[in-house]
């Protein structure tokens, strides 16, 4: 069976990230936290993931990855990073802003100059978080610079993608090219057993490397009485995972991997167990009629991401 998870590194890389926590962390030793995430980055790759995704804007991830990446040594592993968010925080856990995020080509080159110390286990370079309101699609000066980028270093320029509007976006991109050939290789999508709307555009991104974050729609999808009307949803998914001695996050997991058939699903791992946890979603698959009936529990991107904004940062 093929293997679909990789691992996204925001949750190893900084001490608060937006998300429904399951449970009390205790992120108040900088070193022990750094340790743990390089604890995480080596269970990931005992266990059999090969695709690592990681960001500047998410504290220390890049640099662990890079650290972890050159101290081992392996030469089977990708390595997806993002350019655009710069992580503000400084580990304050009281701090009221926590990332700026800025399209411009200074803030390309400047992140570039870290990021390439990846090379060569880089093999995909994202936009972070693309949005028609950052002007990143009329950026020529941006844009060329990310075609040069695709041809120097042979890499895969992907975008992520977030909001309500996150078809049309994908889109725009496809649009765009260099070379005469399509500047963006990879996306990087918001999709879910609530949000589905990629499915939409699946057949224009055919030819395209799908990766899914979110999977779990940020903690949403595990039972919590602050989301009564998901009642019956967390019925269904209890059962499943009930059904397959798996956990709800294995169920959410295979929904997507069942539904997308994506190049990965990104496991936003903290703790070694997820990884042990999230891996069991490749060990079966949901029967049609259980992927039908997930399917029927969908709502609008629009109600999706007004109760995505209202999560606080833990």
């Amino acid at each position: 069976m093929k293997n679909f998870i990789g691992l996204g590194t925001a949750a190893i890389g900084r001490p608060q990230y937006i998300n429904v926590r399951q449970e009390n962390v205790d992120n108040t030793s900088l070193e022990e936290f750094k340790a743990k995430g390089m604890n995480v980055l080596q269970e990931a790759y005992d266990q059999g993931i090969r695709y690592f995704d990681t960001a500047p804007g998410y504290g220390l991830a890049e640099k662990l990855v890079l650290e972890w990446s050159a101290l081992k040594g392996y030469s089977d592993i990708e390595i997806a990073s993002k350019w655009g968010y710069t992580y503000t925080a400084h580990f304050d856990p009281n701090a009221k802003t926590h990332e700026v995020k800025e399209h411009s080509l200074s803030k390309l080159n400047e992140q570039w100059d870290f990021t390439q110390k990846l090379l060569p286990r880089l093999t995909t370079y994202q936009i972070h978080s693309a949005t028609f309101e950052s002007g990143i699609f009329n950026n020529t000066e941006v844009l060329d610079r990310l075609g040069e980028l695709k041809e120097e270093y042979n890499l895969k320029i992907g975008l992520t993608s977030s909001g309500e509007n996150q078809t049309q976006i994908i889109k725009s991109a496809l649009e765009i090219e260099r070379n005469g050939k399509q500047l963006f290789d990879a996306f990087q999508v918001t999709f879910n057993i609530l949000d589905q709307s990629v499915i939409e555009i699946q057949e224009l991104l055919k030819d395209k490397r799908i990766i899914v974050k979110e999977a779990l729609a940020n903690g949403r999808l595990f039972r919590n009485e602050n989301y009564p009307h998901y009642a019956a949803l967390y019925k269904a998914m209890e059962y499943l995972a009930k059904k397959y001695n798996v956990g709800v996050d294995a169920i959410a997991l295979r929904f997507v991997i069942d539904c997308l058939k994506p190049f990965k699903v990104l496991s936003g791992a903290s703790e070694q167990q997820h990884i042990t946890d999230n891996l069991k979603a490749e060990s079966f698959e949901l029967e049609k009629g259980e992927l039908e009936f997930l399917t029927s529990f969908y709502v609008s991107p629009e109600e999706y991401w007004n109760e995505r904004k209202k999560l606080g940062w833990n």
